[in-house]
C-alpha cells in the first residue's frame, strides 16, 4: 500500500506512520530522515541539499523530489511505503505526481489525521522533555511525579522552543496557508481518507487502520 500522510504539526503523523509501517511491513519514509541520511552519506543529492541548507536557504522542490524519488527506488518500497512530511505544498504534490507517474507508481491513499487547532496547541505547548535522558512528559496527559522533575534521572524538565505556544501558532499558520490546500487537491483526485485524531494514541491508531481498511 502506497500512502501519503497529511496533518498539522503535532497531529501525530510520525507515530501513526510507524504503526502503519509495522502493520503492513512497509517503510516509513520521513523526508527529514532521508535528508539527514543523504547529507551524512555525502551522496551527490545530499551535497546539493547541504549547499542550500548551509546558506540558510530552503532546498528547492525539484531537489527534494529527487531525494524522495531516489528513496522510493529502493527495493524495500516495492510493496509500498508511508510518506511522512512530504508533500507540504500544491507544487510539491504536482512534482511528486509527475515523478510517481515516471516510476509507474500510483498512490493508494492520502490519509489526513485531523486534529483541531486548540487541541494541537494544548498537546504541543504542554510537552516537557528531560534535557539529560530525553524522557518525554506532558503537563496534562503524562505529568512528572514531582512537578517539573524527570521521573527517571531527577533532572528539571524543559519546554523545547519548538513547543512554545507562540511557535506552535506560527507553525499552524504556515500549515493552514501552505499545506491545508493539499486536502482539496487529494480529495479531487479521489485519494483522500480521514481519521480523527484523539487524545489516546491507541484510539487514533484504531481510526487510522479503519480509514485505510486494515
Amino acid at each position: 500500500m502506497k500512502i501519503v500522510l497529511l496533518g498539522a504539526p503535532g497531529a501525530g503523523k510520525g507515530t501513526q506512520a510507524k504503526n502503519i509501517s509495522e502493520r503492513l511491513s512497509i517503510p516509513h519514509i520521513s523526508t527529514g530522515d532521508i535528508f539527514r541520511a543523504n547529507i551524512k552519506g555525502n551522496t551527490p543529492l545530499g551535497l546539493k541539499a547541504k549547499e542550500y541548507m548551509d546558506k540558510g536557504q530552503l532546498v528547492p522542490d525539484e531537489l527534494t523530489v529527487e531525494i524522495v524519488k531516489d528513496r522510493l527506488a529502493n527495493p524495500d518500497c516495492e510493496k509500498g511505503f508511508v510518506l511522512d512530511g512530504f508533500p507540504r505544498t500544491i507544487p510539491q504534490a504536482e512534482y511528486l505526481d509527475s515523478v510517481l507517474g515516471e516510476m509507474s507508481i500510483e498512490l493508494d491513499a492520502t490519509l489526513l489525521i485531523s486534529v483541531k487547532d486548540e487541541d494541537i496547541i494544548e498537546r504541543m505547548s504542554g510537552r516537557r522533555t528531560c534535557p539529560n535522558c530525553g524522557a518525554s512528559y506532558h503537563v496534562a496527559f503524562n505529568p512528572t511525579k514531582v512537578e517539573g522533575i524527570c521521573d527517571i534521572c531527577k533532572t528539571p524538565v524543559i519546554q523545547r522552543a519548538d513547543d512554545a505556544a507562540e511557535t506552535v501558532l506560527n507553525r499552524l499558520e504556515t500549515y493552514h496557508k501552505q499545506t491545508q490546500p493539499l486536502i482539496s487537491y487529494y480529495e479531487k483526485a479521489g485519494k483522500l481518507k480521514t481519521a480523527e485524531g484523539a487524545d489516546a494514541v491507541e484510539e487514533t491508531t484504531s481510526r487510522v487502520f479503519e480509514a485505510l481498511g486494515l
